[in-house]
């Protein structure tokens, strides 16, 4: 944690104000206000992604590179989708290729706004896209990891597609679209197989494991494995459940409401965590996946925005009991480091 602050989160800065600047050079006034909103309200995102560099040890600064576009593309199209300008799955669908090409060293870069009225973006998210390739180009394993990329990639898109079009149109498609996987999550119902696709944890932690070392495709399967359902569930119902007063005011959807009641949101956030602990238990660096584990809860937990929540007091009790010391650890140190960063 001494590292994270005294390095890691100064990085993300310099990273994070770098594209900043970009997108203040951004001609359109649309896309503009969504890039420069994506950044100041979703800063916390890339912080919480760049503990993932710790893995690729010396080569940490590019791994921390790679995390921030990436992120910065995801936040930035969430933005998009949510305040947009069209309801049009194929443009939502046009702009999250972009995405895809990130992983795709090899890919040329597209019109990625084809399908939309707002064009002029300085090429900014053309070299976020530039940025994520030219990490992966140079890892030497990288014919090992793509598959699993894509395939956490393709996820991501496919959930980011369906969730942003008519309102009236969102839930059955979501539940189309988990029905051709149901038979391999029995476990999940279609709003939290959603929740676990919305995360880039995955993605963060097979590239900054193949920058600092050789990969072979058990490996990289055992981290997929690990990471999908459960971490990146539990990562994107946190997510959720501080956002709900904001998602409910904004009209967009969140996948907490759809719980029966506080009680039932409860049991299935701890029965995820249960079987987050289960499943990074036998990954290389146990420790580091369990402190990500407990620092999610810890993070997440300590946003004002649970103050807004009816209820919260007990949810956050129950999660940091189970989460134990080192969720306690995170959410006190959190609470400090943004009271410090205040002052």
């Amino acid at each position: 944690m001494r590292f994270v602050y005294q390095h890691v989160f100064p990085e993300v800065d310099k990273e994070i104000n770098y594209w900043k600047q970009r997108a203040t050079q951004i001609p359109d006034k649309d896309l503009r206000e969504q890039a420069l909103a994506s950044i100041s309200s979703k800063k916390f995102h890339c912080q919480g992604g760049a503990v993932y560099s710790i893995l690729a040890k010396s080569n940490w600064q590019t791994a921390l590179r790679f995390i921030v576009a990436y992120q910065t593309i995801s936040d930035y199209l969430d933005n998009l989708c949510d305040r947009s300008t069209s309801l049009d799955p194929e443009d939502f669908r046009m702009l999250h290729y972009s995405m895809e090409d990130a992983l795709s060293p090899n890919n040329p870069t597209r019109n990625y706004y084809c399908y939309r009225d707002e064009q002029e973006d300085g090429d900014y998210l053309k070299d976020l896209v530039l940025t994520c390739q030219s990490t992966l180009s140079a890892i030497t394993y990288y014919p090992q990891i793509k598959d699993y990329l894509l395939k956490l990639e393709q996820l991501y898109s496919d959930l980011q597609v369906h969730k942003h079009v008519k309102e009236d149109e969102r839930e059955k498609r979501l539940e189309t679209w988990f029905n051709t996987y149901k038979q391999g999550f029995p476990n999940l119902t279609w709003y939290e197989f959603s929740a676990c696709s919305g995360s880039t944890l995955g993605i963060f932690c097979i590239v900054s494991y193949a920058l600092e070392q050789d990969v072979e495709k058990t490996f990289v399967d055992e981290i997929f494995k690990s990471y999908f359902p459960y971490m990146q569930g539990l990562h994107i119902l946190l997510d959720y459940y501080i956002d709900q007063k904001e998602d409910i005011e904004e009209g967009d959807l969140n996948f907490c409401t759809y719980y029966k009641n506080k009680d039932h949101m409860k049991k299935r956030l701890l029965y995820f965590m249960e079987q987050t602990k289960l499943h990074v238990k036998n990954l290389p660096n146990k420790q580091f996946h369990e402190m990500v584990h407990s620092g999610l809860v810890g993070l997440y937990l300590a946003d004002n925005k649970v103050k807004e929540i009816t209820g919260n007091k007990e949810v956050t009790r129950a999660l940091l009991k189970k989460g134990g010391l080192r969720s306690f650890f995170f959410h006190l140190n959190v609470k400090l480091y943004n009271r410090l960063k205040k002052g």
